[in-house]
């Protein structure tokens, strides 16, 4: 799960032209945090991962590889 969310984060946040601090600053956690989601060193708390696809506006399922849309 972890590779997969990592990949889907790193692809959404290069869709929106934003660097892993800017990121992190929208989502309100330290970049150092985001940037283990992103490598896939560590997995998001279920309240992070909901905000994360609410600011993407995609789902859970597709963040965490479940689903392709």
């Amino acid at each position: 799960m972890q590779i997969v969310l990592g990949k889907r984060l790193k692809e959404l946040r290069l869709e929106r032209g934003l660097t892993q601090k800017e990121l992190s600053l929208a989502l309100g956690m330290n970049a150092v945090t985001y940037l283990h989601y992103e490598k896939g060193q560590r997995e998001p708390s279920l309240s992070v991962l909901v905000d994360m696809a609410k600011y993407f506006e995609v789902s859970v399922d597709y963040l965490l590889g479940l689903k392709e849309y």
